[in-house]
């Protein structure tokens, strides 16, 4: 019997098939088209594949996997390299933590940086922060590539390790469906991932203006690096270097979240079941037999018994997931519900009494700064899992009561 759940997506005469886990879940024409765009380049196959919370992207399609033979796209993988969340389950359980949570809250808010700007940075860089950059062996691996490439800034780097930034990225204390206290975080490779990931993008472009193609490629957000050519190599390195970092944010940042939550709550010690995993990156892997560059854009690994964490929006649920290994979708799945509306339009369409009263169980921000995070904002997250149910398996679901926001 077939248990595969996808649609295909392709228009007729595209090179490569587009395999969709979308039933139930809304994706605008737009991303469709993206999509097709994506497809019709020569060395992108032997398929895409299309996780549930595919929307319009920058550069290329939120949630989408993207196996490469002898070329890579910057763009594909976007500025913010090596995004991904973090999740540790605790021994503290619901009966432990206050009533009140708004002490807890703006004592994380003061301790660990949140927002973009100088105000998203330390003032003063924490001796755990210093002691794990030193460890990481980031530096000398940052420098290098600075060598080769000097107009890729770096000053940011320091200020920056063990810091959450804007947009969507959050810290959350969840209780799961036995009452445990899980401690969730999503971030990134933070400005310096954000420039290096630019700096690439715009090479890359440059590169295509030049190149004499037997091929269209129909959008300029496409350009790319050809295996054996000096720059793929660089952008490999610099990547991946994006990607530990990013890493290490995560890291830094549970460090002292948990830290904090010592402070303020009853002892306690973490559990063994702890997850760390990218959304918005790229790797060689093999996959039927063959060797391919694959960039997840908004979409998790999902190997056979590999754990994953995949969030839903402020106010409602989120998952612990274990992959199927299901190799219609590249052995991946969603890294979230996948937006519904673009910012500018949740700005301009959720009230903010809509926001208080989505999130009314949280302690989080209440502000209309926060409204284009808001749940209405999102797809539903049951759509999105039950639409990759062969994909995935859930572990454990998990319900927000407090929510940091940068």
């Amino acid at each position: 019997m077939n248990t595969n759940h996808y649609e295909l997506l392709h228009d007729e005469g595209t090179p490569v098939p587009i395999k969709g886990w979308i039933q139930g879940v809304p994706v605008d024409e737009l991303a469709r088209r993206q999509l097709q765009n994506i497809a019709s380049l020569p060395f992108v196959g032997p398929w895409v594949a299309v996780m549930p919370d595919v929307h319009l992207g920058k550069g290329a399609t939120v949630g989408s996997v993207i196996p490469t033979f002898g070329a890579i796209i910057p763009a594909a993988v976007g500025v913010d390299i090596g995004c991904g969340m973090a999740a540790i389950r605790t021994t503290l359980r619901a009966d432990d933590l206050p009533d009140d949570l708004a002490r807890l809250r703006a004592a994380i808010e003061r301790n660990i940086p949140v927002g973009n700007g100088n105000g998203g940075e330390h003032r003063k860089l924490p001796d755990s922060v210093e002691t794990q950059l030193e460890r990481s062996g980031l530096m000398p691996r940052l420098h290098a590539i600075k060598e080769k490439h000097r107009r890729i800034r770096i000053d940011k780097i320091e200020r920056q390790l063990g810091t959450l930034g804007g947009g969507n990225h959050f810290i959350e204390i969840c209780l799961d469906e036995t009452g445990a206290v899980w401690v969730m975080l999503h971030s990134g490779s933070r400005g310096t991932g954000n420039l290096m990931g630019t700096y690439f993008i715009e090479l890359a472009r440059e590169r295509l203006s030049k190149r004499v193609l037997g091929f269209h490629v129909p959008d300029k957000d496409l350009a790319f690096f050809m295996e054996g050519e000096p720059l793929f190599d660089d952008y490999v390195e610099a990547v991946s270097w994006a990607q530990d970092y990013a890493r290490h944010n995560r890291e830094s940042m549970m460090t002292r979240l948990l830290q904090e939550m010592r402070r303020h709550l009853p002892r306690f010690q973490t559990d063994k079941l702890a997850v760390n995993c990218h959304h918005n990156y790229v790797q060689r892997e093999t996959h039927n037999g063959r060797s391919l560059l694959v960039t997840r854009k908004g979409a998790v690994s999902a190997q056979v018994g590999q754990l994953g964490i995949i969030p839903g929006s402020m106010g409602t649920r989120s998952y612990i997931v274990r992959g199927k290994g299901n190799p219609d979708s590249f052995c991946s799945c969603s890294h979230g519900a996948g937006r519904v509306m673009s910012r500018t339009e949740a700005r301009r369409t959720i009230t903010l009494k809509q926001h208080r009263d989505a999130t009314a169980h949280v302690e989080c921000r209440k502000d209309k700064a926060v409204v284009d995070e808001s749940p209405a904002a999102y797809k539903s997250i049951d759509a999105v899992m039950h639409a990759q149910r062969d994909l995935v398996e859930i572990v454990h679901t998990l319900r927000q009561v407090l929510c940091v926001k940068g």
